[in-house]
Protein backbone atom coordinates (compact mmCIF):
# COMPACT_ATOMS: atom_id res chain seq x y z
CA UNK A 1 0.00 0.00 0.00
CA UNK A 2 1.16 3.08 -1.45
CA UNK A 3 -0.35 5.45 1.82
CA UNK A 4 -1.39 5.28 5.34
CA UNK A 5 -4.53 3.57 5.54
CA UNK A 6 -6.17 5.98 8.75
CA UNK A 7 -8.98 3.62 10.30
CA UNK A 8 -9.08 5.75 13.58
CA UNK A 9 -11.71 8.24 13.17
CA UNK A 10 -12.27 7.68 16.88
CA UNK A 11 -9.79 10.05 17.57
CA UNK A 12 -10.69 12.87 15.00
CA UNK A 13 -11.50 13.17 11.50
CA UNK A 14 -10.14 15.39 8.72
CA UNK A 15 -12.03 18.34 7.49
CA UNK A 16 -14.37 17.50 4.88
CA UNK A 17 -14.07 19.52 1.48
CA UNK A 18 -15.50 22.82 1.63
CA UNK A 19 -15.23 23.23 5.68
CA UNK A 20 -11.87 24.93 5.14
CA UNK A 21 -13.33 27.15 2.15
CA UNK A 22 -16.34 28.33 4.55
CA UNK A 23 -13.57 29.23 7.76
CA UNK A 24 -11.05 30.51 5.30
CA UNK A 25 -12.70 34.39 5.44
CA UNK A 26 -13.22 34.45 8.99
CA UNK A 27 -9.15 34.14 9.36
CA UNK A 28 -8.70 37.12 6.68
CA UNK A 29 -10.88 39.68 6.22
CA UNK A 30 -13.62 38.42 8.32
CA UNK A 31 -11.89 38.78 11.33
CA UNK A 32 -14.52 40.99 13.30
CA UNK A 33 -15.53 39.77 17.02
CA UNK A 34 -19.63 39.12 16.99
CA UNK A 35 -19.82 41.07 19.97
CA UNK A 36 -19.01 44.74 18.21
CA UNK A 37 -22.00 44.15 15.82
CA UNK A 38 -22.40 47.60 15.57
CA UNK A 39 -19.95 47.89 12.33
CA UNK A 40 -20.22 45.45 9.46
CA UNK A 41 -17.28 43.58 10.47
CA UNK A 42 -18.79 42.54 13.87
CA UNK A 43 -21.63 42.13 12.01
CA UNK A 44 -20.10 39.85 9.73
CA UNK A 45 -18.90 37.47 12.13
CA UNK A 46 -22.07 37.51 13.87
CA UNK A 47 -24.15 36.40 11.02
CA UNK A 48 -21.45 33.55 10.25
CA UNK A 49 -22.08 32.37 13.49
CA UNK A 50 -25.84 32.46 13.45
CA UNK A 51 -25.56 30.73 10.37
CA UNK A 52 -23.52 28.13 11.94
CA UNK A 53 -26.02 27.87 14.27
CA UNK A 54 -28.71 26.99 11.91
CA UNK A 55 -27.29 24.26 10.32
CA UNK A 56 -26.06 22.66 13.92
CA UNK A 57 -29.76 22.98 15.11
CA UNK A 58 -30.75 21.35 11.58
CA UNK A 59 -28.86 17.82 12.18
CA UNK A 60 -30.32 17.56 15.66
CA UNK A 61 -33.49 18.54 14.74
CA UNK A 62 -33.55 21.64 17.79
CA UNK A 63 -34.14 25.22 17.93
CA UNK A 64 -31.38 27.59 16.93
CA UNK A 65 -31.64 28.92 19.98
CA UNK A 66 -31.35 25.96 22.25
CA UNK A 67 -27.33 25.69 20.42
CA UNK A 68 -24.78 27.05 22.70
CA UNK A 69 -21.25 26.78 21.50
CA UNK A 70 -17.99 25.54 23.32
CA UNK A 71 -14.65 24.80 22.87
CA UNK A 72 -15.25 21.03 22.39
CA UNK A 73 -17.39 17.83 24.06
CA UNK A 74 -15.56 17.96 27.50
CA UNK A 75 -16.62 21.50 27.84
CA UNK A 76 -20.01 20.78 26.94
CA UNK A 77 -20.03 17.55 29.26
CA UNK A 78 -18.98 20.16 32.10
CA UNK A 79 -21.47 22.75 31.69
CA UNK A 80 -24.21 20.63 32.02
CA UNK A 81 -23.33 18.21 34.45
CA UNK A 82 -21.44 20.98 36.85
CA UNK A 83 -23.73 23.70 35.71
CA UNK A 84 -26.65 21.28 37.08
CA UNK A 85 -24.85 20.46 40.42
CA UNK A 86 -24.13 24.40 41.04
CA UNK A 87 -27.67 25.28 40.43
CA UNK A 88 -28.59 23.37 43.60
CA UNK A 89 -25.33 23.22 45.41
CA UNK A 90 -27.34 23.03 49.11
CA UNK A 91 -29.97 20.81 47.96
CA UNK A 92 -27.51 18.07 47.25
CA UNK A 93 -29.09 14.98 45.45
CA UNK A 94 -28.51 11.89 43.04
CA UNK A 95 -26.88 11.24 39.52
CA UNK A 96 -26.72 8.44 37.73
CA UNK A 97 -24.31 8.05 34.39
CA UNK A 98 -23.80 4.49 32.78
CA UNK A 99 -20.35 2.51 33.32
CA UNK A 100 -19.69 3.29 29.85
CA UNK A 101 -19.29 6.82 29.97
CA UNK A 102 -16.43 8.95 28.79
CA UNK A 103 -14.09 10.62 31.37
CA UNK A 104 -15.75 14.14 30.64
CA UNK A 105 -18.89 13.14 32.20
CA UNK A 106 -17.48 10.61 34.67
CA UNK A 107 -14.69 12.97 35.87
CA UNK A 108 -16.95 16.09 35.46
CA UNK A 109 -19.80 13.92 38.06
CA UNK A 110 -16.58 12.99 40.45
CA UNK A 111 -16.18 16.64 41.19
CA UNK A 112 -19.78 16.87 42.19
CA UNK A 113 -19.36 14.06 43.90
CA UNK A 114 -16.63 15.52 46.30
CA UNK A 115 -18.84 18.38 47.02
CA UNK A 116 -21.71 15.85 48.64
CA UNK A 117 -23.36 14.78 45.57
CA UNK A 118 -24.11 10.78 45.72
CA UNK A 119 -23.37 9.11 42.68
CA UNK A 120 -23.64 5.80 40.78
CA UNK A 121 -22.94 4.31 38.27
CA UNK A 122 -25.56 1.67 35.88
CA UNK A 123 -24.62 -1.43 34.72
CA UNK A 124 -24.27 -3.16 30.87
CA UNK A 125 -24.52 -5.62 29.35
CA UNK A 126 -21.86 -8.15 29.23
CA UNK A 127 -19.94 -7.90 25.75
CA UNK A 128 -23.05 -5.62 24.01
CA UNK A 129 -22.31 -2.61 26.48
CA UNK A 130 -26.17 -2.00 26.12
CA UNK A 131 -27.38 0.11 29.85
CA UNK A 132 -29.39 -2.21 31.38
CA UNK A 133 -32.56 -0.40 31.47
CA UNK A 134 -33.94 -3.00 34.67
CA UNK A 135 -30.98 -1.71 36.61
CA UNK A 136 -31.75 1.90 35.98
CA UNK A 137 -35.64 2.07 36.61
CA UNK A 138 -34.67 0.08 39.85
CA UNK A 139 -31.50 2.67 41.23
CA UNK A 140 -33.82 5.89 40.66
CA UNK A 141 -34.27 7.72 43.71
CA UNK A 142 -37.05 10.28 44.81
CA UNK A 143 -33.48 12.87 45.05
CA UNK A 144 -32.20 12.10 41.56
CA UNK A 145 -31.82 14.77 39.48
CA UNK A 146 -29.82 14.09 36.48
CA UNK A 147 -29.20 10.84 34.34
CA UNK A 148 -26.14 10.75 31.71
CA UNK A 149 -26.51 8.07 28.76
CA UNK A 150 -24.22 8.68 25.94
CA UNK A 151 -25.45 7.81 22.60
CA UNK A 152 -22.61 5.54 21.68
CA UNK A 153 -19.31 4.37 22.62
CA UNK A 154 -16.59 5.44 20.28
CA UNK A 155 -14.65 2.34 22.20
CA UNK A 156 -16.91 -0.64 21.19
CA UNK A 157 -18.96 1.03 18.85
CA UNK A 158 -22.34 0.10 20.94
CA UNK A 159 -25.47 2.27 20.00
CA UNK A 160 -27.30 3.00 23.78
CA UNK A 161 -31.26 3.02 23.58
CA UNK A 162 -31.46 6.77 24.38
CA UNK A 163 -35.05 6.91 23.45
CA UNK A 164 -35.78 3.58 25.63
CA UNK A 165 -34.10 5.12 28.74
CA UNK A 166 -35.48 8.64 28.67
CA UNK A 167 -39.23 6.86 28.74
CA UNK A 168 -37.74 4.89 31.77
CA UNK A 169 -36.86 7.76 33.72
CA UNK A 170 -38.82 10.63 32.72
CA UNK A 171 -41.75 7.95 33.66
CA UNK A 172 -40.87 8.09 36.90
CA UNK A 173 -39.72 12.02 37.17
CA UNK A 174 -40.32 14.12 34.63
CA UNK A 175 -37.81 16.72 36.23
CA UNK A 176 -34.66 14.34 36.15
CA UNK A 177 -32.56 15.88 33.69
CA UNK A 178 -31.19 13.53 30.25
CA UNK A 179 -27.95 14.54 29.09
CA UNK A 180 -26.93 12.48 26.25
CA UNK A 181 -22.92 12.84 25.17
CA UNK A 182 -23.55 12.06 21.42
CA UNK A 183 -19.74 12.67 20.46
CA UNK A 184 -19.77 9.94 18.96
CA UNK A 185 -22.88 10.17 16.94
CA UNK A 186 -23.60 13.32 15.33
CA UNK A 187 -22.92 13.81 12.15
CA UNK A 188 -22.67 9.54 11.64
CA UNK A 189 -26.04 8.60 12.18
CA UNK A 190 -29.40 10.66 13.20
CA UNK A 191 -29.25 12.14 15.97
CA UNK A 192 -32.98 13.81 16.89
CA UNK A 193 -33.55 15.51 20.63
CA UNK A 194 -37.05 15.72 19.67
CA UNK A 195 -37.66 12.06 19.14
CA UNK A 196 -34.92 10.84 21.72
CA UNK A 197 -36.58 12.99 24.17
CA UNK A 198 -33.41 14.39 25.78
CA UNK A 199 -32.69 17.71 27.85
CA UNK A 200 -29.58 18.33 27.03
CA UNK A 201 -26.80 16.67 24.12
CA UNK A 202 -23.24 17.12 23.18
CA UNK A 203 -21.48 17.23 19.69
CA UNK A 204 -18.16 17.89 18.83
CA UNK A 205 -16.93 19.32 15.53
CA UNK A 206 -13.73 17.03 14.61
CA UNK A 207 -15.67 14.08 15.27
CA UNK A 208 -17.05 14.92 12.15
CA UNK A 209 -14.99 16.31 9.92
CA UNK A 210 -15.20 19.73 11.24
CA UNK A 211 -12.30 21.36 12.75
CA UNK A 212 -10.64 20.62 16.28
CA UNK A 213 -11.16 23.12 19.30
CA UNK A 214 -15.11 23.92 18.74
CA UNK A 215 -18.17 21.88 19.89
CA UNK A 216 -21.65 22.37 20.67
CA UNK A 217 -24.38 22.27 23.58
CA UNK A 218 -28.09 21.75 22.79
CA UNK A 219 -29.94 22.67 26.04
CA UNK A 220 -33.31 22.29 25.98
CA UNK A 221 -35.29 26.00 26.01
CA UNK A 222 -35.88 26.57 29.55
CA UNK A 223 -32.85 24.42 30.98
CA UNK A 224 -31.96 26.33 33.94
CA UNK A 225 -27.94 25.67 34.86
CA UNK A 226 -24.81 28.16 36.85
CA UNK A 227 -22.77 29.08 33.63
CA UNK A 228 -19.10 27.10 34.10
CA UNK A 229 -17.50 30.44 32.78
CA UNK A 230 -17.82 33.78 34.44
CA UNK A 231 -17.53 36.58 32.06
CA UNK A 232 -19.16 38.77 29.33
CA UNK A 233 -22.53 37.89 27.99
CA UNK A 234 -22.27 35.52 24.74
CA UNK A 235 -23.80 32.80 23.86
CA UNK A 236 -27.10 34.61 25.48
CA UNK A 237 -25.18 34.32 28.99
CA UNK A 238 -25.02 30.40 28.47
CA UNK A 239 -21.22 30.48 27.51
CA UNK A 240 -18.73 33.42 28.31
CA UNK A 241 -15.75 34.56 26.04
CA UNK A 242 -15.21 35.47 22.59
CA UNK A 243 -16.49 33.01 20.13
CA UNK A 244 -14.06 31.29 18.09
CA UNK A 245 -15.87 32.38 14.73
CA UNK A 246 -13.64 30.30 12.21
CA UNK A 247 -14.27 27.07 14.24
CA UNK A 248 -18.03 27.54 14.73
CA UNK A 249 -18.39 28.62 11.01
CA UNK A 250 -16.61 25.12 10.02
CA UNK A 251 -18.82 23.40 12.32
CA UNK A 252 -21.67 24.94 10.83
CA UNK A 253 -20.63 23.57 7.46
CA UNK A 254 -19.87 19.88 8.80
CA UNK A 255 -23.51 19.63 10.13
CA UNK A 256 -24.79 20.87 6.76
CA UNK A 257 -22.44 18.40 5.09
CA UNK A 258 -23.66 15.69 7.55
CA UNK A 259 -26.74 15.88 7.22
CA UNK A 260 -26.88 16.28 3.20
CA UNK A 261 -25.05 13.32 2.68
CA UNK A 262 -25.54 10.96 5.66
CA UNK A 263 -27.76 8.55 4.29
CA UNK A 264 -24.61 8.28 1.55
CA UNK A 265 -22.13 7.84 4.50
CA UNK A 266 -24.09 5.24 6.32
CA UNK A 267 -24.40 3.33 3.54
CA UNK A 268 -21.00 3.45 2.02
CA UNK A 269 -19.43 2.65 6.04
CA UNK A 270 -21.47 0.07 6.47
CA UNK A 271 -20.69 -2.08 3.74
CA UNK A 272 -16.54 -1.18 4.47
CA UNK A 273 -17.82 -2.55 8.40
CA UNK A 274 -19.59 -6.03 7.03
CA UNK A 275 -16.50 -6.26 4.95
CA UNK A 276 -13.85 -5.35 7.51
CA UNK A 277 -15.82 -7.64 10.36
CA UNK A 278 -15.96 -10.84 7.86
CA UNK A 279 -12.64 -10.84 7.06
CA UNK A 280 -11.20 -10.67 10.22
CA UNK A 281 -13.80 -13.24 11.18
CA UNK A 282 -12.68 -15.50 8.74
CA UNK A 283 -9.03 -15.69 9.07
CA UNK A 284 -7.79 -14.34 12.24
CA UNK A 285 -7.72 -17.35 14.90
CA UNK A 286 -8.48 -16.29 18.96
CA UNK A 287 -10.40 -13.43 17.67
CA UNK A 288 -13.11 -11.44 20.23
CA UNK A 289 -15.55 -8.95 19.01
CA UNK A 290 -16.45 -6.68 21.34
CA UNK A 291 -19.79 -3.74 21.35
CA UNK A 292 -22.93 -4.91 19.82
CA UNK A 293 -22.81 -6.70 16.37
CA UNK A 294 -25.72 -4.60 15.38
CA UNK A 295 -26.77 -1.53 17.30
CA UNK A 296 -23.51 0.33 16.16
CA UNK A 297 -21.98 3.09 14.61
CA UNK A 298 -21.44 2.36 11.02
CA UNK A 299 -18.09 1.49 9.70
CA UNK A 300 -16.97 0.97 13.37
CA UNK A 301 -15.32 -2.38 14.30
CA UNK A 302 -13.75 -3.59 17.63
CA UNK A 303 -11.90 -6.25 19.02
CA UNK A 304 -8.93 -8.29 21.06
CA UNK A 305 -7.02 -10.94 19.91
CA UNK A 306 -6.10 -13.97 22.23
CA UNK A 307 -1.88 -14.25 23.10
CA UNK A 308 -1.40 -11.07 20.98
CA UNK A 309 -1.34 -7.23 23.08
CA UNK A 310 -2.62 -4.41 22.21
CA UNK A 311 -0.06 -2.27 21.78
CA UNK A 312 2.57 -4.22 19.70
CA UNK A 313 -0.42 -5.19 17.46
CA UNK A 314 -1.25 -1.51 16.81
CA UNK A 315 2.52 -1.18 16.53
CA UNK A 316 3.01 -4.05 13.99
CA UNK A 317 0.05 -2.51 12.09
CA UNK A 318 1.88 1.22 11.87
CA UNK A 319 4.34 -0.16 10.15
CA UNK A 320 2.42 -1.65 7.36
CA UNK A 321 0.55 1.69 7.00
CA UNK A 322 -2.27 0.78 9.25
CA UNK A 323 -3.25 3.48 11.71
CA UNK A 324 -5.59 2.38 14.13
CA UNK A 325 -6.60 2.68 18.17
CA UNK A 326 -6.25 0.99 20.63
CA UNK A 327 -9.79 1.00 22.64
CA UNK A 328 -8.68 1.36 26.00
CA UNK A 329 -5.37 3.56 26.02
CA UNK A 330 -6.99 5.65 28.48
CA UNK A 331 -9.17 3.66 30.30
CA UNK A 332 -6.30 1.48 31.47
CA UNK A 333 -5.22 4.62 33.74
CA UNK A 334 -8.67 4.67 35.18
CA UNK A 335 -9.00 2.11 37.13
CA UNK A 336 -10.27 3.19 41.08
CA UNK A 337 -7.85 2.52 43.85
CA UNK A 338 -10.89 2.77 45.96
CA UNK A 339 -13.80 0.61 45.82
CA UNK A 340 -16.43 3.49 46.97
CA UNK A 341 -15.06 5.72 44.05
CA UNK A 342 -17.13 6.41 40.75
CA UNK A 343 -14.52 5.61 38.75
CA UNK A 344 -13.60 1.77 39.20
CA UNK A 345 -13.55 0.27 35.81
CA UNK A 346 -13.11 1.24 32.14
CA UNK A 347 -15.49 -0.24 28.90
CA UNK A 348 -14.23 -2.95 28.64
CA UNK A 349 -14.33 -4.88 32.02
CA UNK A 350 -17.61 -2.89 32.23
CA UNK A 351 -18.47 -5.44 29.41
CA UNK A 352 -16.88 -8.53 30.96
CA UNK A 353 -13.81 -8.64 28.93
CA UNK A 354 -11.10 -10.30 30.99
CA UNK A 355 -8.70 -7.81 33.13
CA UNK A 356 -5.55 -8.70 31.34
CA UNK A 357 -6.86 -8.02 28.14
CA UNK A 358 -8.37 -4.41 29.05
CA UNK A 359 -5.14 -2.87 27.77
CA UNK A 360 -5.02 -4.67 24.53
CA UNK A 361 -8.33 -4.26 22.49
CA UNK A 362 -8.27 -2.78 19.01
CA UNK A 363 -10.75 0.05 17.76
CA UNK A 364 -11.12 0.54 13.79
CA UNK A 365 -13.78 3.63 12.65
CA UNK A 366 -13.27 3.62 8.83
CA UNK A 367 -14.35 6.86 7.30
CA UNK A 368 -15.78 8.91 4.35
CA UNK A 369 -12.84 8.12 2.37
CA UNK A 370 -11.89 4.74 2.66
CA UNK A 371 -12.32 1.92 0.26
CA UNK A 372 -12.80 -1.86 -0.17
CA UNK A 373 -9.44 -2.16 -1.10
CA UNK A 374 -7.68 -0.42 1.69
CA UNK A 375 -10.26 -2.94 4.25
CA UNK A 376 -8.88 -6.19 2.06
CA UNK A 377 -5.07 -5.06 2.37
CA UNK A 378 -5.86 -4.53 6.42
CA UNK A 379 -7.26 -7.62 6.52
CA UNK A 380 -4.20 -9.24 4.45
CA UNK A 381 -1.66 -7.98 7.33
CA UNK A 382 -3.47 -9.64 10.14
CA UNK A 383 -2.01 -13.44 10.09
CA UNK A 384 1.36 -12.64 9.21
CA UNK A 385 1.45 -9.95 12.24
CA UNK A 386 -0.24 -12.33 14.16
CA UNK A 387 2.33 -15.47 13.65
CA UNK A 388 5.29 -12.92 14.30
CA UNK A 389 3.34 -11.74 18.08
CA UNK A 390 1.79 -15.49 18.64
CA UNK A 391 5.67 -16.97 18.50
CA UNK A 392 6.69 -14.79 20.83
CA UNK A 393 3.98 -15.03 23.23
CA UNK A 394 4.49 -17.79 25.95
CA UNK A 395 1.00 -17.81 26.64
CA UNK A 396 0.26 -19.13 23.19
CA UNK A 397 3.63 -21.18 23.36
CA UNK A 398 2.14 -23.28 26.14
CA UNK A 399 -1.19 -23.57 24.21
CA UNK A 400 0.32 -24.71 21.67
CA UNK A 401 1.85 -27.52 23.57
CA UNK A 402 -0.85 -28.22 25.07
CA UNK A 403 -2.81 -29.28 22.02
CA UNK A 404 0.57 -30.75 20.53
CA UNK A 405 1.27 -28.71 17.89
CA UNK A 406 3.76 -26.68 17.19
CA UNK A 407 4.10 -23.09 18.67
CA UNK A 408 5.13 -21.12 15.31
Amino acid sequence: MDHDIFFDHTSTTPLAPGVLEAMMPYLGEQYGNPSSHIHKLGRGALSGINEARKHVADLINCLAGEVVFTSGATESNNTVIKGLGLSRLKRGGHILVSRVEHYSVINAVNRLKSYGFDAEMIPVEKDTGLVRLDQLERMLRPDTFLVCLMHSNMEIGTLQPVAEAVKVVKGKNKEIHFHCDATGSAGWVPVDVKALGVDSLTLSAHNFYGPKGVGALYLKEGTQLVPLLDGGFQESNRRAGTENVPGIVGMGEASRLALLEMDERIRHLSALQSRLWKGLEDNVEYIHFTGHPDFRLPGHVSFWVEFAEGESLLLMLTLKKIIAASGSACSSNMLAQDEDELIHSNVLDAIGVPQDICSGSVTMLMGRRNTPEEVDYVVSQFPPILERLWAMSPAYGDMMKQKGAPAG
